[in-house]
Parts: C-alpha cells; sequence; structure tokens
C-alpha cells in the first residue's frame, strides 16, 4: 500500500503563522501611527495655546551712527508681560546693536518706538522674537 498525503485545503483549519505574523505588524503599525499622531497633536496644541506674545516690525529708521529707532506693534494678553529682542546689523552684516525690550504695559496691542545703541553705523533693524514673561 502506498501512502497518499492529502494536501489540507488551505486556510480551513485558521490562519498560516505569515498571515499572523502580518497582523501583528499592521497592528503595531497602526498603534504607532496613532501615537505619532497624538504626540504631533499635542506639541501643535502647546505650541499654538503657549504664544500668547507677538510683534511685528512697523518700520526701523538710522537716526545716527550709534543709534536706531525701531516702531513696533506688539498684541499680547492684557495680563502678560513679555520681552522682545531687537538687533541691528552694519551694511557687512555685523551685529551693531541688541535690546531686549520688556512689554508690561496693560494693553492687548502696544504701539511703540524703542532705540537701540550702536557701536558703528547701522543699515538694519530687526524684531528677533519676543517670548512671555
Amino acid at each position: 500500500m502506498s501512502a497518499v498525503r492529502e494536501q489540507l485545503p488551505e486556510g480551513r483549519y485558521g490562519r498560516s503563522a505569515d498571515e499572523r505574523a502580518d497582523r501583528k505588524l499592521k497592528i503595531a503599525g497602526a498603534v504607532l501611527g496613532a501615537l505619532f499622531l497624538g504626540v504631533v497633536g499635542w506639541f501643535g496644541w502647546h505650541y499654538v495655546g503657549e504664544s500668547r506674545i507677538s510683534a511685528e516690525m512697523i518700520k526701523f529708521d538710522v537716526v545716527s551712527d550709534t543709534e536706531v529707532q525701531v516702531h513696533l506693534e506688539v498684541r499680547k494678553d492684557v495680563d502678560v508681560t513679555g520681552v522682545c529682542t531687537l538687533r541691528s546689523r552694519s551694511e557687512d552684516g555685523a551685529e551693531v546693536g541688541r535690546k531686549d525690550v520688556k512689554v508690561d504695559e496693560a494693553a492687548d496691542r502696544v504701539d511703540r518706538v524703542w532705540s537701540i545703541r550702536t557701536t558703528a553705523r547701522a543699515t538694519s533693524a530687526e524684531l528677533v522674537g519676543c517670548t512671555p514673561q
């Protein structure tokens, strides 16, 4: 008598080892993807929610070889105080002046002109940024 082995029907007795491994990888990928989206969402919300002061430089004026005046418009919550950093550069791009200005007025919009003392004649001024305190 010759023994003939019968082939079992595929998928009849559960999933194969390859199918189980694929399913585990899909689940792990979905969990990691959801965690990644959650972390990105949290960082985005935290960044937007915590930024309570912003400013825009309206104009600057080089008054002399040692002074630049910068006109800023600062928007913030009424109860927030902050510091804005201003920088002035010479024609060759070197920094010739820097000043941190405190914005502590009890208003949601502050429109002021600040002076930066410079070590050489400035050709530009810029707002580096503002941070709440």
